[in-house]
């Protein structure tokens, strides 16, 4: 049996046909169209292609901002403002004439992990993916917990401290960059993490300090939500949850906080994602199976 996903983002539409062991048939990518109907085409062409080739059962989307799949709207904002406000479910259901179920991007990457990934022995499941902000997802039994407002595991709006706000302005490469850039009057996308951590490794004690207080405010909201929802396991994703140094980095300051904590029992348990690329592919068509409940 097999699905087509799509990974929607802002430069490309990346698609893959998923069998329905989390088994990778056929994948690609092409440039995100610019308008809503050469968004249509590319994705009915894109369907047409496969269907060709394998029996599809269903099509499974990944898509950036507030998605209400029981709606079949997509609210909030991102790089494309034309698959928002509107029932765009119903409207691809009836284009690709094939049961559709869609889902928040990082909801889907918390998914891919959960099916087949570094998550597929867990039910209960916090996931953080780490990049130019903080994004989360909360999974029970392997399903999402989308919360009142959609907004369930939005780890990044968690105040951290009056000094950083909150957690996407402090804990994730992305805020490591800004903040090195603006305290040395630079512009303001002028580093990235890679570069931050080299200059630590080169011996900058400014860098240092910085890759160490983020590790601090992300042990600060993992300590705070594995007492909140209590998961058996947090993920870390993002190009950053590759580094060696990061988890240990983090399970040091948990570490002091328990110390200081004195009730605390619960050591959080933190691992590394491990599909990269693949997981919100991967979650688009996990959440469709748990729709069509196969």
């Amino acid at each position: 049996m097999n699905f087509l996903g799509f990974d929607v983002g802002g430069s490309s539409i990346k698609y893959a046909v998923i069998d329905e062991t989390g088994k990778f048939q056929q994948k690609g990518s092409a440039p995100t169209p610019k308008t809503l109907p050469e968004f249509y085409a590319k994705l009915e062409s894109v369907k047409n292609t496969m269907a060709d080739k394998y029996t599809l059962h269903g099509v499974g989307f990944s898509l950036p901002g507030a998605v209400d799949d029981k709606a079949g709207i997509i609210g909030g904002s991102s790089a494309l403002p034309y698959i928002h406000d509107f029932p765009i479910r119903d409207a691809l259901a009836a284009m690709l004439k094939l049961p559709i179920a869609m889902e928040n991007d990082a909801n889907c990457a918390a998914l891919g992990e959960v099916w087949t990934g570094a998550g597929r022995n867990y039910q209960d499941v916090a996931f953080f993916v780490l990049g130019t902000g903080v994004g989360g997802a909360l999974v029970h039994n392997k399903e999402i917990i989308h919360g009142a407002h959609l907004h369930g595991g939005e780890f990044g709006y968690i105040y951290i401290s009056e000094r950083q706000n909150i957690l996407s302005e402090s804990g994730c490469s992305g805020a490591l960059a800004r903040r090195m850039a603006k305290d040395r009057s630079l512009p303001i996308d002028a580093l990235d993490g890679r570069a931050i951590y080299q200059m630590a490794e080169a011996g900058d004690t400014a860098a240092r300090r910085y890759i160490d207080d983020m590790y601090a405010y992300l042990a600060r909201a993992i300590y705070d939500i594995q007492y909140i929802f209590d998961p058996e396991v947090f993920l870390l994703g993002g190009a950053i949850s590759t580094r060696t140094d990061l988890i240990p980095g983090i399970e040091q300051h948990i570490d002091r906080i328990i110390a200081n904590a004195h009730v605390a029992r619960i050591r959080p348990v933190i691992i590394a994602c491990q599909h990269g690329n693949d997981a919100n592919l991967l979650g688009a068509v996990a959440n469709l199976k748990q729709k069509l409940r196969i």
